[in-house]
Parts: structure tokens; sequence; C-alpha cells
């Protein structure tokens, strides 16, 4: 179970990924107030550095950084939370109101859902998706509580608009294609793979996951 949580939710679980950096980095630009160059450069490093796997090292620049800024505070969230700390919480709380607000519940709904509090998990995301549908990490997260949740035409839905807000991104499609081998709909994940959409890589992790989801459920592919 747990393996099956942590590809469908993979992004999620490495900071959502290095897409999803550029993608919250470029609301928080438009909503967020303006910051001086060195504050951005350092942020950006801390950044980079958390997507190569460096995590208390970028927890170390964003140290140096005033905590005052919402774009640190949710950082350091971020990298407290594949840590698992547990101040990874209250920082994402003091972020509810901020310019940063659906990234703090998208980050609450994810702590939830590896904790398997999927009801918690999905008020979380839902209020994270009506604050930020056009991100794809909140996308496919969301479908991941839906399919946990066994909401499957919800989860195809969410999978869906994730893969297509982020067609280079392979995590959405690897997503659906684990939903529809759980399904039983081999026709429909067989041509991703014939249309070249899906790699064979892709399609046997995808089927992985399928399997221990029907396993979950007492059953077998």
């Amino acid at each position: 179970m747990k393996y099956a949580k942590i590809m469908l939710l993979g992004a999620s679980l490495v900071l959502a990924g290095c897409a999803s950096t550029g993608n919250n980095a470029s609301r928080q630009a438009n909503q967020c107030g303006p910051l001086e160059q060195e504050q951005q450069l350092a942020i950006q490093l801390a950044s980079d550095m958390a997507d190569q796997g460096r995590l208390h090292a970028a927890l170390a620049h964003l140290e140096q950084l005033p905590e005052t800024l919402p774009e640190v505070r949710l950082r350091k969230a971020m990298i407290l939370r594949k840590l698992n700390d547990p101040q990874a919480t209250p920082l994402y709380e003091s972020l509810l109101n901020s310019c940063v607000s659906a990234e703090a519940y998208h980050g609450l709904g994810q702590i939830a859902a590896i904790k398997g509090d999927y009801a918690q998990a999905l008020t979380q995301m839902q209020t994270a998706a009506n604050l930020y549908p056009s991100s794809f990490t909140i996308r496919n997260d969301l479908g991941f509580v839906y399919l946990q949740r066994r909401e499957l035409d919800k989860a195809q839905f969410e999978f869906m608009t994730a893969l297509e807000l982020s067609q280079d991104n392979a995590l959405p499609l690897e997503n659906l294609l684990t939903l529809l081998m759980y399904q039983g709909k081999w026709q429909e994940s067989s041509a991703l793979l014939r249309e070249g959409r899906a790699t064979s890589q892709q399609y046997q992790r995808a089927e992985a996951r399928a399997r221990q989801l029907q396993l979950e459920d007492g059953q077998g592919l």
C-alpha cells in the first residue's frame, strides 16, 4: 500500500517535484509582494537544492532569509514535510490566508493523505484546487485522493485535467494508466502505449501500482 501511495502521490512526496517548483513560483510572482534580487536568487537556489534531494542544505539557505516572507515559509514547510518533520504543519497553517494559500492547503492535504486520512485530505485538496485550479500538481494529487477513496470517475477527471495542464510531466499519465488498469480497461491503457503517449517503463510501473490497489481491495488483476 505504501508503494502505491508513494508513486501515485510521487510529485507531492518530492516537494511536488521539479515541475511544481516552477508552477508555484510563477503564481507567487503574480500574487505575492516583490522580492529583492538576492532573496529571489536564494529562494531559487534552495528550490534547486531541494529538487536535487539536498534537503538540509536547502533548509540552511532558507534560514538566511526573513521568515516573514510567505515564499520562504512555504518552501521551508515543503522541505520539512519531506523530512517528516511535524513543524511542517504549523508552517502550512500560518500560510492559509497568504498569497500562497492554495499551496498551503495543498501541503496540508498531502500530509493528511500520507497519514491515510483521506477525508481530511479531500477537504484540503478541494480547497487548494478551488484556489488554484490550473496547478497540475494539485489536480494530480486531488485525483490520487479520489482514487484512494475509490471515487473513480472523479479521479479520472482530475488525472485528465492534470495531464492536459502539463503534458511534459509523466506522473499524471502514469496515474491515469494506473486507474485504467485498476478498472480493467486494458484496451484503453494499451492504446496509450501503442500511440506512443506512454513508454513501456511507464506502463509497467502503472500495472504494478494497479495490481497493488487491487490487492488492497482483496482482488487481483
